[in-house]
């Protein structure tokens, strides 16, 4: 599984500035939403519905997180950090994604399977009702608006949304995404839980379904704090997005050809650039070094491109080609 190979080159901190509306909504929507489920499950005492009051506060509670790496990753690189502050939206996103895990999986686990043999006495329906269908609209409300980011971004690149959501190395949007979906796939399986509790007078299927949103919640989770881990560790790029990079060194009016390109992700949408070229022409040492420089200054504005560091080639080094015809 490797990259997000977003070709748009629109001014930096765009992609940054739309993930951060989207996150924005999905904190107010999973705010209301926690808050009236707890009144729900406290008034009808209905597993699922504390279930999904769980599901809701984890959510409303990894927002934040997910606000909190919207900061930190976008600070500006300094001297201290010259490749920028970008990992810090893995990690952050990656204690939002525990957060989903221990807060919503667990206590829905935990409660349902508590409830399979615990008395239970008669309890409104009614509300429960309302309230799950207020959520589902509240949902889809902040669902819509991940889903328009997904799809805008996987069309520009020819992406399936859903692959889209899997590759991207934007964390934040991939969390949204997939919450949201597993909110409203929540509020379904709690709507047939209390429904067949209703019709068959049994409070099993209820906490049945406490155990269902758990269980989703759970997978959900697990895939958000691996893939996480997995940029904070060194995930590999695409063949697509390596010859992205390198047709952008070989298109420079100062460069003859490329013969070595490291590329490493530092954050969403940005990459450390490592590269061996050959500058058109024959020049002194020290022209050769400011040269360099140029060709580095000029690269590093692209928006993909967060630092490159360029070397000279030897003599015999080959040049790269790329992994697709041009």
């Amino acid at each position: 599984m490797s990259d997000d190979p977003d070709p748009t080159r629109g001014a930096k901190g765009t992609k940054g500035s739309e993930s951060l509306v989207t996150v924005v909504v999905a904190l107010v929507a999973n705010g209301l939403l926690a808050l009236a489920k707890s009144v729900a499950a406290l008034l009808t005492g209905s597993a699922a519905m504390v279930a999904e009051a769980a599901h809701s506060w984890a959510d409303t509670g990894n927002e934040v997180f997910l606000l909190v790496a919207e900061r930190r990753g976008s600070r500006p690189r300094d001297a201290a950090h010259p490749r920028g502050y970008g990992r810090a939206t893995y990690t952050w996103s990656l204690i939002a994604a525990f957060g989903l895990f221990s807060a919503g999986s667990v206590v829905s686990l935990w409660h349902g399977l508590t409830e399979l043999t615990a008395e239970r006495t008669d309890e409104s329906f009614t509300i429960n009702y309302v309230v799950l269908a207020i959520a589902f609209v509240l949902e889809g409300t902040s669902f819509v608006q991940a889903s328009r980011q997904v799809h805008g971004a996987a069309g520009r690149i020819g992406l399936h949304p859903l692959r889209y959501v899997s590759r991207t190395s934007d964390p934040t949007l991939r969390a949204v995404f997939l919450e949201d979906l597993s909110a409203l796939l929540g509020i379904l399986l709690a709507a047939v839980g209390i429904g067949l509790h209703q019709l068959t007078g049994d409070p099993v299927w209820d906490a049945v379904a406490s155990i269902a949103i758990g269980v989703l919640l759970g997978v959900v989770a697990v895939f958000l704090m691996r893939r996480n881990m997995e940029y904070l560790v060194g995930e590999g790029t695409s063949p697509a997005l390596r010859d992205r990079v390198l047709a952008l060194l070989r298109d420079h009016e100062e460069v003859q050809r490329v013969t070595y390109l490291h590329l490493e992700y530092v954050g969403p949408q940005r990459m450390f650039v490592v590269a061996a070229v050959d500058l058109v022409g024959d020049d002194t040492e020290d022209h050769l070094a400011v040269r360099l420089r140029r060709v580095e200054t000029d690269i590093e504005t692209d928006d993909l491109i967060e630092d490159a560091v360029l070397t000279l080639s030897q003599p015999d080094d080959a040049d790269l080609e790329p992994t697709a015809p041009r």
